[in-house]
């Protein structure tokens, strides 16, 4: 008989299995089975000769093994974290081998029926057949095969038997590996599952069936196996490991910071390819502060030689000057009920970048938080609510609050609405915080409506198309579905996306209704119609539709603010930045009334300063929202929305007639307009005047306030007072302002904290936070 081959085999695993002896009586039991092999090998000519050879010799190898094992190891418990497509033996000792010979010759006639039986499956069955990791209690089973052969003819399957506990089990990685390099295996990955009532989820290529649990599933290939891809962990300077962070308490955190990019390679080289987190506890002793001021100066410093580069668009303004009352008495704006400000300078300072100080427009930082003003008593959709008190910036200075409160109405009131979704597809989404939080983002928004409500969506990439014709809100199922097969890819027509949402819009028009575009996108438009000028004037046409537009922003990098913004100011619309599902649930969910329904368009605001007590003023922020002072009264040209519930709040900063200031800027003596003013206006300040239409009005109504001159100290100063200025004075110094004196991050918290308020979304203690994080960037 030619079994030459297979015995080098089998006495090859016998050596490399360390066992010093076979058991008694191996010859006579390999002697029936070379027979029952021989008479199989006329039969079974289609496969090759030596496969059942390498069959059964591994069979007898594993069985052998497990036969060897005593009584007392068996009956351990194993639980197997690692599956792969290797067998593992432990070498065993003589004693165990006479133990287990008796056993042996009792039991091995039974098994050599398995084997002939197994051979015959093998060489009959058709492959693949699937790799599987059955956990269940009390027995699991592993099963798996070993290296493919060269002609591509899959093994044996080789299954073992695992005790376990009545607890249960976990698996912490399953690794997969495959060694030929001759043919390929006619078995995918989809052969591949895994079966527990204690792990559930699913992987392209792998099934985890079962019920729901927290378990944490990896699935790695060869490539992979020794690659780790966490973050590098600093805790006060220290290089620290997981195991080190996962025994933290999590109350004893002062604060932390994530490095990025060049400046955290260039402080631990690769290690930090995939950043760095930097933790610093609370009850530092002074060893540890030492070496964290230290460390704290090397973060900085590196920052600044290798700040993180992007290709994000702000357009470049300058902060409102200071105007002499005396000449120009006179100050007109729009008000702006946009918050992409903020929640993208949070985002930069998170990610432990430098603040672009052209992302920091105030009066957006100012109007992200809710203020509490009283609901307009009459007819008029807000009430008009102000406040004058100092400057934290400048003591000698005063600063005017100026806030306006939509009325609220019920949801049951609110009109019906025809929104359609214009969804951003192209290759620049295709990453985790574009498209798919753009996608959770629209579900929260779904989750507000009513079936009365109606829902479209229109995508563009290279080209623009409808994905859902609009549908009633209470098919719920249906608009998710449409969602939830968009994928990312190819370049960005936003212009022609643009024109066919509107016209579906107006095709689905609702008199007397709440008909808006909502567009979600990175802004990087770069097909047809993309420049911002061209885009400004193809959303002034579209505006005239009476169709309203909000503005999504998502994701950073390639960010483009300047074209959502020029797309929300003149497109009667506003504007939010969605960094993470927090700020989805803000804008969409808390607030959606105010965002999505306008009470009151083309809102201008108009003051007029008495010279008497004001030599000097400016406008905090609004810096593309001034109007000339002959706007105000011309019906033509467009101003911001307020929704039902909103609050906006603007501020000004005041020099009194009688403080003399650096920032007072130079007059010249005119010969034929007298520097003088007549005191014939008791104690008025300023006089405040507002236009507005109704949300399908052509025409605008007036109103009028007084505003009075008083004394007040800042420590007699609202809430609201103390936490808008706190807001305004963070967005002065991140801009760099050159009009103010202080500058302290401290004071500047310790004012937050005074407004805080009862603060029960949390968003005021947000802010404090950031403070906190900022001011760890700037030592």
């Amino acid at each position: 008989m030619e079994n030459n081959h297979i015995d080098q085999q089998f006495n090859e695993a016998s050596r490399l299995s360390e066992e010093p002896t076979v058991f008694p009586g191996f010859e006579k039991v390999w002697e029936k089975v070379e027979e029952k092999l021989d008479q199989k090998k006329e039969k079974k000519r289609m496969i090759p000769i030596w496969l059942p050879y390498g069959i059964a010799a591994s069979l007898m190898i594993g069985m052998g093994a497990f036969y060897f094992m005593n009584k007392e190891e068996t009956t351990k418990s194993v639980q197997p974290s690692i599956a792969e497509n290797k067998t593992v033996r432990k070498p065993y000792s003589n004693t165990n081998i006479v133990k287990a010979d008796s056993l042996t010759k009792t039991n091995i006639k039974e098994e050599k029926k398995e084997i002939h039986s197994t051979v015959e499956k093998l060489a009959t069955n058709n492959y693949p057949a699937p790799i599987t990791v059955t956990i269940s209690n009390p027995s699991p089973v592993i099963a798996y095969r070993p290296a493919v052969s060269s002609v591509g003819v899959p093994p044996p399957v080789i299954e073992r038997h695992l005790e376990t506990s009545d607890k249960a089990v976990n698996i912490e990685e399953v690794v997969m590996m495959g060694y030929s390099s001759k043919a390929k295996s006619a078995y995918s990955s989809s052969n591949v599952s895994i079966v527990s009532n204690t792990l559930s989820g699913t992987t392209p290529g792998i099934l985890v069936s079962g019920s729901p649990k927290n378990d944490k599933i990896m699935i790695r290939g060869v490539a992979s196996i020794n690659q780790v891809n966490t973050p590098l962990y600093i805790v006060n300077g220290e290089v620290k490991d997981q195991s080190y962070l996962g025994g933290l308490d999590s109350s004893s955190i002062e604060n932390t910071q994530v490095l990025k990019g060049e400046s955290a390679t260039s402080l631990y080289g690769t290690k930090a390819l995939n950043g760095v987190v930097v933790i610093t506890t609370k009850n530092l002793s002074r060893k540890d502060k030492k070496r964290l001021k230290k460390f704290q100066e090397e973060i900085n410093k590196q920052k600044q030689i290798t700040p993180i580069s992007n290709n994000e668009s702000y357009d470049a303004f300058v902060e409102n000057p200071f105007e002499l009352a005396q000449s120009q008495p006179l100050s007109t704006f729009s008000i702006d009920v946009d918050n992409a400000s903020y929640s993208n300078v949070r985002r930069m300072i998170n990610n432990g970048e430098k603040i672009n100080k052209n992302a920091v427009r105030i009066e957006e930082m100012v109007n992200y938080f809710k203020y509490n003003y009283p609901q307009p008593k009459n007819e008029d959709p807000f009430s008009i609510n102000t406040e004058y008190n100092e400057a934290p910036w400048n003591p000698s200075h005063k600063l005017l609050k100026i806030g306006l409160q939509g009325k609220s109405i019920s949801t049951e009131k609110l009109p019906a609405s025809n929104l359609i979704f214009l969804i951003d597809v192209s290759g620049s989404m295709n990453e985790q915080n574009k498209l798919p939080l753009l996608k959770s983002s629209f579900k929260v928004l779904l989750d507000q409506l009513r079936p009365k409500d109606k829902v479209g969506i229109v995508v563009y990439a290279g080209s623009a198309g409808m994905v859902l014709s609009p549908t009633s809100a209470g098919e719920k199922a249906k608009i998710i579905q449409a969602l939830d097969q968009l994928q990312a890819g190819g370049s960005t027509a936003g212009g022609a996306g643009i024109e066919l949402a509107y016209k579906l819009a107006q095709e689905n028009f609702i008199k007397n209704g709440n008909n808006r575009v909502i567009i979600a996108t990175d802004g990087d438009f770069n097909v047809g119609t993309s420049a911002t000028t061209d885009l400004q004037t193809l959303i002034e046409e579209k505006r005239k539709s009476g169709v309203f537009l909000t503005c999504l922003g998502f994701g950073m990098g390639n960010y483009k603010d300047n074209t959502l913004e020029t797309l929300a100011n003149k497109g009667n619309g506003n504007y939010a930045y969605i960094d993470n599902m927090q700020e989805a649930n803000k804008f969409l969910g808390k607030e959606f009334t105010g965002n999505m329904y306008a009470i009151a368009k083309d809102v201008k605001i108009q003051i007029e300063f008495n010279p008497e007590y004001v030599k000097s003023y400016r406008l905090i922020g609004y810096e593309n929202r001034k109007l000339k002072n002959e706007d105000f009264v011309n019906d033509k040209i467009d101003a911001g929305e307020l929704g039902s519930g909103h609050t906006v709040t603007a501020l000004y900063e005041i020099i009194p007639n009688h403080v003399k200031s650096e920032f007072i800027p130079k007059s010249t003596d005119l010969k034929y307009t007298k520097n003088t003013y007549k005191e014939e206006f008791g104690d008025e300040l300023a006089t405040i005047k507002f236009r507005y239409k109704k949300p399908d009005g052509d025409k605008s109504k007036e109103m009028t306030q007084i505003i009075k001159n008083e004394n007040n100290r800042i420590s007699s100063a609202s809430q609201d007072f103390k936490f808008a200025s706190s807001v305004a004075w963070f967005g002065l110094v991140a801009r760099e302002s050159e009009l103010i004196q202080k500058k302290s991050l401290s004071e500047i918290e310790d004012l937050a904290k005074q407004g805080k308020n009862k603060d029960e979304e949390g968003y005021r203690s947000e802010f404090i936070r950031l403070i906190e994080t900022y001011k760890t960037t700037q030592k």
